[in-house]
């Protein structure tokens, strides 16, 4: 034997320990996002030291045997201490091959490697395993080799087909993104949301290896094209809302020219009635901003604030000179109330008749105290009146053109407290020239129905 032949031919040098090989760990697969996390590489189950003795001997002389089943074959000679070494030491050149074994059929079974390079190594095994210096089993780890051999075709078969399901699944992940930026693209109108979730998609995108370029490339143009349909479609909503937001301005600003010139009118009731629909107005156009659509409803109200301001000063003002009215109403009705004419009836009558004029001839009065002192006069009109009367005859009917005048005097009134109570200016001094033209009717007919 070549073996025994080279042993024998030198001393045998001191038995070295001979190192295993470390099992080298296979590298995990680069971390993806969304899939069910992938299996464990198997970790290679590394046989126990043999038992040297079970396997082969060492005779007198120092020639090592190993026991198989064609018989005892020499391995080598040991001339270098007690035969017990010299069996240990091919013993460990046995486990060494062993562990060779085992780590290529972990490989194997975990589909790590390239199959035909692990096929390759597991036939050289095969083969020199039978003739190698070494004492342990060698049948049987001869035939694990084979094995392997065997199976390596199917173990390639089963790891292309994991390869083209792993494809599959990263296609199918990057085609549901695609999908998903597309749908974003035609519907999304959650502008910020929308783009935020599309630079995730485009982070998650990195992390989805292993599928060919033709492919990836063919997926990639569909989600690019979808965020550059999104990004038009987004441009073109804040274009278009730029757009509004510039018209909103200038209708705004439009709405403040034409508040600024009515806020110094002092046409009170149709300026106020002409803010009014300013206002309404106002609230019918869009907003333009936040900041900008605050500075301009600043302007807005300054104006308005300008008008309603003067108005309320004019109110008060209006209100103290009427309450100063009322009052000088209220001494002269005093004054008319004394009258007595059934002592002195004409005497009464021109009495009555100069404080009409004077009563005639003071302005307005608080609206809520009109009727009342109206009232009052009319009572110490009918008085006088009533005096007259009892001097005429009882059958005498009274003057129709009196009656007719004295109803033509009330309608006027109310037709002026109406003016004034709609604030209408022009209606206002219109009543007031008919009402003091009732009057003088009225004055007249009395007069000429008492020198009846």
């Amino acid at each position: 034997v070549q073996g025994l032949a080279a042993d024998a031919a030198a001393p045998a040098p001191a038995p070295r320990p001979v190192p295993r090989p470390v099992p080298r760990p296979t590298p995990a697969p680069s971390p993806v996002h969304a899939p069910a996390p992938a299996a464990a590489p198997v970790e290679p189950v590394l046989p126990p030291p043999s038992d040297p003795s079970a396997w082969g001997r060492v005779d007198e002389e120092g020639t090592v045997y190993v026991r198989t089943a064609d018989g005892e074959r020499a391995v080598g000679s040991w001339q270098a201490g007690e035969p017990e070494a010299g069996l240990a030491h091919y013993g460990r050149r046995y486990d060494d091959l062993a562990t060779e074994v085992a780590l290529l059929e972990a490989r194997l079974k975990a589909h790590t490697g390239n199959p035909g390079e692990i096929k390759n190594k597991a036939q050289g095994l095969a083969e020199t395993i039978p003739t190698a210096a070494a004492v342990g089993d060698l049948d049987g780890l001869a035939a694990r080799a084979r094995a392997m051999v065997d199976t390596a075709d199917s173990a390639a078969a089963e790891s292309r087909a994991e390869k083209q399901a792993a494809r599959a699944g990263q296609v199918a992940r990057k085609e549901a993104l695609a999908a998903e930026a597309e749908q974003i693209a035609a519907e999304s109108t959650s502008w910020k949301a929308a783009g935020d979730r599309l630079k995730a998609i485009v982070e998650e995108w990195k992390t989805i290896r292993g599928i060919d370029r033709k492919t990836d490339e063919a997926l990639w143009t569909r989600f690019a094209a979808a965020r550059d349909a999104f990004g038009r479609r987004r441009g073109a909503h804040f274009a278009s809302l730029d757009a509004q937001r510039t018209e909103a301005r200038a209708a705004k600003q439009e709405l403040i020219k034409e508040a600024e010139k009515l806020a110094t009118s002092t046409d009170w009731g149709p300026t106020s009635a002409a803010m009014r629909s300013l206002m309404d107005r106002w609230k019918a156009v869009p907003r333009t901003g936040r900041e900008g659509d605050d500075d301009l409803w600043k302007q807005f109200r300054a104006a308005q604030d300008v008008f309603f301001t003067a108005r309320t000063e004019s109110d008060k003002k209006r209100n103290s000179e009427e309450h100063a009215n009322q009052q000088q109403k209220e001494e002269l009705l005093a004054e008319a109330e004394k009258l007595d004419p059934t002592t002195d009836l004409k005497g009464a009558q021109n009495a009555l008749r100069r404080i009409q004029e004077r009563y005639d001839a003071i302005g307005h009065v608080p609206r809520g105290a009109m009727r009342s002192l109206e009232d009052r006069m009319q009572a110490v009109e009918q008085k006088v009146r009533g005096a007259a009367d009892t001097t005429r005859a009882r059958s005498a009917p009274e003057n129709p053109m009196v009656t007719s005048m004295r109803s033509a005097v009330t309608k006027a009134e109310e037709q002026l407290a109406k003016a004034e109570a709609a604030g209408d200016a022009r209606r206002i001094a219109e009543a007031r020239a008919n009402l003091a033209t009732r009057r003088e009717w009225l004055a007249e007919a009395e007069k000429s129905a008492s020198r009846r």
